[in-house]
């Protein structure tokens, strides 16, 4: 039974689609490229998003960052509240929380966003600590984030919460088991392939593995 739980933001407890997607099509059209269809980018969510503009669009690693910026000027003022709590989002955490678990945000958003994201749907309360990337780019990589988020904390007694394989792959760098959750942006195959050790459909069999 983990002592500390560690969980992903965008895809987890929040569905960041409109935000993220929109940002993402109006940074796209700064360099003349037109994705009408928002589907096409939510592969967008959950990685770091430079790597994302280079995998998916071709981008240096220089243009990635640019475009990043460029994606901010969209997300800051108005994407970030393009957003909505998973229906269960508040009872996950209230139960974990009344259970005396240690809670920790681990997300690869920068923590300023993520911080915001949390006030904003007033469920920062249940957070001990936010642990996220840096807006130069520093530290968008999940197995750093789930580093610093494990600082002070005994791994033995930590685990991830996640939906996609980033927060697998940043779980089992830090030697922490994960549950991969299928309400969010990653497939049964993609994270049992990075080697998820439990995936759930539910919130109650979440906290059932969680609380066992």
């Amino acid at each position: 039974m983990p002592e500390s739980v560690l969980f992903d933001l965008d895809g987890t407890l929040t569905d960041p689609f409109e935000g993220i997607t929109r940002s993402v099509q109006y940074a796209l059209a700064r360099y003349g490229i037109k994705v009408d269809d928002l589907n096409e980018l939510a592969v967008f969510i959950g990685p770091p998003l430079n790597e994302s503009f280079m995998k998916y669009y071709g981008f240096s690693e220089e243009e990635s960052y640019k475009a990043v910026e460029v994606y901010r000027e969209y997300f800051r003022p108005r994407g970030i509240y393009e957003n909505k709590l998973y229906p269960d989002t508040v009872r996950i955490l209230e139960t974990l929380t009344g259970a005396g678990k240690n809670v920790i945000l681990a997300t690869s958003k920068p923590h300023v966003f993520a911080n915001t994201v949390l006030r904003h749907f007033g469920i920062d309360k249940y957070f001990s600590k936010v642990i996220g990337s840096e807006l130069d780019g520093r530290m968008t990589d999940k197995a750093e984030v789930v580093k610093a988020a494990l600082e002070g904390i005994d791994p033995a007694t930590a685990v991830m919460v996640g939906d996609r394989m980033h927060d697998v792959v940043g779980a089992k760098a830090n030697g922490i088991p994960c549950v991969g959750v299928l309400w969010g942006y990653g497939s049964k195959e993609e994270l049992t392939s990075s080697g998820a050790e439990y995936v759930v459909s539910t919130a109650d069999e979440l906290t059932s593995i969680l609380l066992d």
